[in-house]
């Protein structure tokens, strides 16, 4: 019994035609139809502040943080992780790191010595931000993180 609804809840979370993500392994050109994920934008760090979680999101290039600035919001954030129950978002700017900072409010079930959670300190919250999918935008060449030139 138990099984079963894990498996159903395992369902909830696969992707149907989720976006298709780039490695630097097997590098995938995006169709313009295909949505990106946030990861393509920028990378992130998390943790905890108690009861809170702090997520931090750096773009990879001025193009992509004004981007970002506009589109990725705390409400948008807010709908994201949802599930945890946040009960208010609030996002801070840090424009000389290309950065969005998020702090998600009363997220982590009472924090790291209370919460019965696996990760008990957010450390995962930014991964999960990062696999978020977004509207292709327009200009995503100018967005995307720089290559390594290889000697």
């Amino acid at each position: 019994m138990g099984t079963a609804k894990v498996d159903e809840k395992a369902k909830e979370h696969e992707p149907t035609d989720g976006p298709v993500t780039q490695s630097p392994c097997h590098p995938v050109t995006l169709s313009p139809c295909h949505p990106v994920t946030l990861s393509q934008l920028a990378h992130g760090r998390s943790g905890d502040k108690g009861n809170h979680a702090n997520v931090a999101v750096l773009a990879y290039t001025p193009a992509g943080h004004a981007w970002l600035r506009e589109h990725l919001t705390a409400e948008v954030v807010q709908r994201y992780f949802e599930r945890l129950g946040p009960s208010c978002v609030v996002r801070y700017e840090a424009p000389n790191l290309l950065g969005l900072n998020f702090l998600l409010h009363d997220v982590l079930a009472g924090g790291a010595s209370r919460s019965l959670r696996a990760d008990t300190q957010g450390k995962t919250l930014a991964l999960a931000l990062l696999r978020m999918p977004l509207p292709r935008p327009d200009n995503l060449d100018e967005m995307l993180r720089p290559q390594r030139k290889q000697p």
